[in-house]
């Protein structure tokens, strides 16, 4: 990988560039990662396919599991019937109502955020948005954590989420042991600290949000239907899921921001028009839909998100694997083929967007992403989508107007920032300096 195809020599060192050269154009080719055959897909159709209408003939591909330490119980059960399950557990706390009540704690949060951040002192903004993100996380679906154990677990869910984040995916880098042994203790000091609340006798009947669900929830016989361990598996599993996705997407949206001050003002004239009005225009995710889908054109600042989630979708590739034989364009393959597809490749499709590889914001005033379009899928699709989807949007925004409102961000003049292909594609190293607006 840079997936490679299997006639190539061998494996060379990542490029997003060389990704592009040697799929574009391919409907599906055969390559090799760490040494393992996949068929990787580039055609936004036939990912709809195995996303949707062939779904429950997929299962989660194994290629990058390595990279994980998560729970495979609860949402991340191989089984479809306990994933739909813990899906519906989940709903009542990220849909749209219960996101629009969450708002004002994000904004506190986002506000606290920032507030310490000193003029013309440079700061890692990765480890500050998982900081924030962090915080959101468990303040919102946790709510009824007592303040000192809140506040430890925020420490720790963001280094947790850090270390997650730059985990690679393949290679050597990979097999490498220290970013492993770093995750493993950020995971296990995590863990040791929530393990009481799912344990504990009586924590369902004081604990509010999803760590009360989980802690109600119920096997057939009436016992809990999770063990405390897994309870606590899946709790880690939500709260890191919620905090690498907002802190990657983040880190970018505020890098770009950096780059063109024509984007950066309009963004700023949307983020006060927005908040001198009080309105909220419901013209996308906040409103319980993708963006633009069944609405008129979202607010620039949204369609600045969009366009970053594009260039940058923090699940940059993803790998299922075949539960039967399956017919996949013109192409049979048999049970257990790892199939492949990268959202960072669908997003820079030059048959859909034009100039791909440039920040644009307006091309969603005419392109309007549905449903059935697997061409821009920055949070998956399917009936194994991101249950989050709602939440994460109104917490992007959130985040986006704390900083521009207060501060302008800057970067060390001529200095490229490059992209991480990780566990999420975050920008390699970031320091920006802020200044007060």
């Amino acid at each position: 990988m840079a997936p490679t195809p299997r006639d190539a020599g061998g494996p060379a060192p990542f490029r997003f560039s060389r990704m592009e050269r040697d799929l574009r154009g391919h409907r599906l080719r055969t390559v090799s990662v760490d040494g393992m055959p996949a068929e990787f897909v580039t055609d936004p159709a036939l990912v709809r396919r195995i996303l949707v209408k062939d779904g429950k003939h997929y299962g989660k591909g194994e290629l990058f599991q390595k990279a994980r330490i998560l729970s495979r119980a609860g949402l991340l059960a191989p089984d479809d019937t306990l994933h739909r399950h813990y899906r519906r557990l989940a709903h009542p706390y990220l849909r749209t109502t219960a996101v629009t009540g969450h708002t004002p704690l994000m904004q506190d949060i986002a506000r606290s955020t920032v507030a310490p951040w000193q003029p013309g002192r440079p700061l890692d903004i990765q480890a500050e948005m998982c900081r924030a993100a962090s915080g959101i996380a468990l303040s919102t679906l946790f709510d009824t954590l007592p303040e000192e154990t809140s506040g430890a677990l925020g420490e720790h869910l963001a280094a947790l989420s850090w270390e997650m984040i730059r985990k690679p995916l393949y290679g050597t880098a990979a097999r490498s042991p220290q970013p492993a042994r770093r995750l493993a203790r950020a995971f296990t000091a995590f863990r040791a600290l929530l393990a009481p609340l799912a344990g504990r006798p009586g924590t369902a009947h004081t604990t509010a949000g999803y760590l009360s669900a989980l802690l109600n929830d119920t096997g057939p016989d009436a016992t809990t239907a999770l063990d405390a361990g897994q309870i606590c598996d899946e709790a880690v599993m939500m709260l890191t899921a919620a905090t690498v996705t907002t802190a990657s997407v983040m880190s970018w949206a505020l890098y770009l921001l950096a780059q063109d001050p024509l984007v950066e003002e309009k963004v700023l004239k949307d983020l006060a028009h927005t908040e001198s009005t009080g309105t909220d225009t419901g013209t996308g995710p906040a409103a319980g839909a993708r963006p633009g889908h069944g609405h008129g054109p979202p607010g620039y600042a949204l369609r600045f998100l969009m366009e970053v989630l594009r260039l940058y979708p923090p699940v940059w590739i993803t790998c299922r694997k075949t539960l039967t034989p399956v017919t996949l364009g013109e192409h049979t393959l048999p049970a257990d083929t790892h199939v492949m597809f990268s959202s960072y490749l669908l997003h820079r499709d030059p048959d859909r967007y034009h100039d791909p590889h440039r920040l644009d914001p307006d091309r969603w005033l005419t392109l309007r992403p549905t449903a059935q379009d697997a061409s821009y899928i920055p949070f998956g699709a399917g009936a194994r989508g991101c249950v989050g989807e709602t939440f994460a949007w109104r917490e992007l925004e959130t985040l986006l107007g704390a900083v521009a409102r207060e501060w302008r961000l800057s970067t060390e003049p001529g200095r490229r920032v490059r992209a991480a292909p990780h566990t999420t594609l975050h920008p390699q190293r970031l320091l920006m300096t802020p200044e007060p607006r």
